[in-house]
């Protein structure tokens, strides 16, 4: 996935910043599950699927390295 071209360098710690690492991991499971499906789930449906199943937790894990 790229990133916004910017004149700015975008930060993990900031919230636009924490929303790019979430959108990348929400479009790698899309991926995932789009080949295990054998078919485009759509973005909507990763994104409930990460919802549900593993957004707190890898949240969780992100705050206790940072």
């Amino acid at each position: 996935m790229t990133q916004p071209e910017s004149n700015t360098e975008i930060s993990e710690g900031t919230p636009y910043g924490e929303f790019l690492a979430e959108l990348e991991e929400i479009q790698r499971l899309k991926w995932l599950a789009s080949e295990r499906d054998g078919r485009d789930v759509g973005f909507e449906h990763a994104l409930n699927e990460w919802a549900a199943n593993h957004r707190e937790s890898w949240r969780r894990d992100r705050n206790q390295r940072g």
